[in-house]
């Protein structure tokens, strides 16, 4: 398939700035495979399912991964974004700056210092920081949220440190959120769980690979860069469970969908990383509904959206929500497809 087949035209203004008043409050457009679409709230979300159904949410952290300085001998200005950690305690980073960075120089993130170790094959380096701590607690004392650059051109403020984050977040490790579990409020949780909804939960790390551009016309060559992701045994248990009563695995994001098509329908745990990368066709032996966001053109997400639900129907639901005035992207609108 053609890359030019996943564009689309979306005015600048449809893209969301900053989320909804309320969580739950974000519109959903409801798209069932082979009947129509319908337009609901989010907060509808429990009476779209089934008891028996079974919602699996990325409880994966993000952490304040960006970064901004100085360099130490030029006093050059700097900006980053923390990737992982390696073994050793070393920082993999994307920097931007002026000049040609060298082995062995300092950079300043604020108070941080951060000695460049080696530049890797990709383009990011290798980098040593100079505060003892997990990367995740040292960070939070230098680092800025990650929001993306098609928000307020990636400044953050600080209402973004509770709402970039889902309300499940544990485990600290992405670099940008699962943005279809921004949507989840206490409340929520609660009806779906009065209407026989149970939930479990997956991890995957969200790195900056997510959201790169497909750059190749076949989009079949196209791979998403590895993550780092995990099915416990006990969410492998709930699927199996939820399949035998005749309930659906309900994914809630695509980052929950390639750690589940990851693992595998006969899995009984499994973490690792995956570079899976799901287009058109692609034989899901997990998913059966899918809870995800609008996604960019051209991007890896929106091939797996067009994969679970045909290309054809996601073009016809992509322009009835542009036509419809959703709001797109991160702190945009979702979709629920059935």
């Amino acid at each position: 398939m053609n890359l030019e087949e996943f564009d689309y035209d979306l005015p600048d203004e449809l893209i969301a700035q900053e989320p909804a008043a309320r969580r739950d409050a974000s519109r959903l457009l409801v798209l069932r495979r082979g009947v129509g679409r319908e337009h609901r709230i989010f907060a509808e979300l429990p009476d779209l399912l089934t008891p028996g159904d079974l919602l699996i949410l990325n409880d994966t952290r993000v952490v304040a991964a960006r970064l901004v300085g100085v360099r130490v001998q030029t006093q050059g200005k700097w900006e980053g974004l923390f990737v992982r950690e390696h073994p050793g305690g070393l920082w993999e980073l994307l920097l931007q700056t002026r000049g040609t960075l060298l082995a062995g120089e300092t950079l300043l993130a604020g108070e941080l210092p951060l000695q460049l170790v080696e530049k890797l094959p990709t383009g990011r380096w290798l980098a040593r920081p100079g505060e003892p701590g997990s990367f995740a607690d040292v960070l939070a004392r230098h680092g800025q949220v990650p929001i993306p650059p098609y928000i307020r051109k990636g400044r953050a403020h600080s209402a973004d440190q509770e709402r970039y984050q889902t309300l499940y977040a544990r485990q600290a490790g992405a670099v940008a959120a699962p943005t279809a579990g921004l949507h989840f409020t206490t409340e929520l949780f609660e009806r779906l769980a009065q209407r026989g909804i149970d939930r479990a939960f997956v991890t995957l790390h969200v790195g900056p690979g997510t959201f790169q551009p497909v750059k190749v016309e076949d989009v079949r060559q196209h791979r998403v860069e590895a993550e780092w992701g995990e099915l416990p045994t006990e969410t492998a248990t709930a699927i199996g469970a939820c399949k035998a009563r005749g309930g659906r695995v309900v994914a809630v994001g695509t980052t929950s969908v390639r750690v589940l098509e990851s693992a595998g329908a006969d899995s009984s745990g499994w973490s690792g990383l995956t570079d899976l990368t799901i287009c058109p066709p692609f034989e899901f032996r997990v998913v059966d509904a899918l809870v995800t966001n609008f996604h960019l053109p051209r991007s890896s997400l929106l091939l797996l959206v067009s994969a679970f639900a045909s290309l054809e129907a996601i073009r016809a639901a992509y322009a009835e929500a542009v036509q419809q005035r959703y709001r797109f992207y991160s702190y945009g609108d979702a979709m629920l497809i059935l």
